[in-house]
């Protein structure tokens, strides 16, 4: 198999389908702007966790079908590279083995190192020969027009809590400009984070905490995630 022989379907918003192109000319601007391939219903005893979710990199819903998948959306949505997000963005096709195989990947990130393709599965999974060998053909046909692909599994339980705690301060119009502008002229690198809402003492305490995730969130302001986040952790100022 090489990338002249796969081929995308893609569903345009407004449910407009393009079918069997030629994979290696589709541009990423279209796939970029897709709707997703599949959606997904809710049902009494489903086994997996389906939703949407907010994200303020494209300021719209995405939707994920498993607990997994909302991981890797927040992660991508705090990512400063990441400037698009599609779920289920596009069927790709491809004779391989002698057989017709097609598989939907779970995200399309449009970053500023270029597009990248993304599946996520269980780290318990990825030795299924049929998982592993459909990852392994869809590579080959992303990796064929230089963009990246990538498995995504579970990430360090520490990093996921905090980017998922950051998350709920994503929201920047719930912070005021002007406490945005005072906190960017305070000197707050090197200051532990439990001090830091504190260097405004003329407004409120919770409210210049708040803005201070919000700016960990945006990485104006960065401190160590891979452990637990807490009073101690020292604030750096972006380079």
């Amino acid at each position: 198999m090489d990338g002249g022989t796969v081929t995308v379907s893609v569903r345009r918003r407004g449910s407009e389908v393009l079918e069997d192109q030629a994979w290696l000319a589709v541009s990423a601007d279209l796939l970029g702007s897709a709707a997703p391939w599949r959606t997904f219903r809710w049902y009494k005893g489903q086994k997996h966790y389906s939703g949407t979710y907010w994200a303020a990199t494209t300021r719209d819903h995405v939707i994920y079908e498993s607990r997994l998948e909302l991981a890797r959306l927040l992660f991508a949505d705090f990512d400063p590279v990441v400037h698009g997000i599609v779920a289920q963005p596009f069927l790709l096709k491809a004779e391989v083995e002698g057989q017709l195989r097609k598989h939907i990947p779970d995200f399309l990130l449009l970053t500023g190192h270029g597009p990248m393709v993304m599946d996520v599965k269980p780290r318990r999974r990825l030795s299924d020969p049929v998982v592993a060998f459909t990852f392994a053909w869809t590579r080959q046909a992303v990796e064929s027009r230089g963009w990246r692909y990538e498995v995504w599994s579970e990430p360090r339980e520490a990093e996921l809590e905090n980017v998922r705690f950051l998350a709920g301060y994503r929201r920047a119009w719930l912070f005021a400009p002007e406490l945005l502008d005072e906190l960017h002229r305070t000197a707050l690198d090197g200051v532990p984070l439990g001090q830091a809402a504190r260097l405004l003492p003329e407004r409120s305490e919770l409210s210049v905490r708040a803005a201070i995730h919000h700016l960990l969130w945006t990485h104006e302001l960065h401190t160590d995630l891979t452990e637990p986040l807490r009073p101690s952790r020292v604030l750096r100022r972006a380079a």
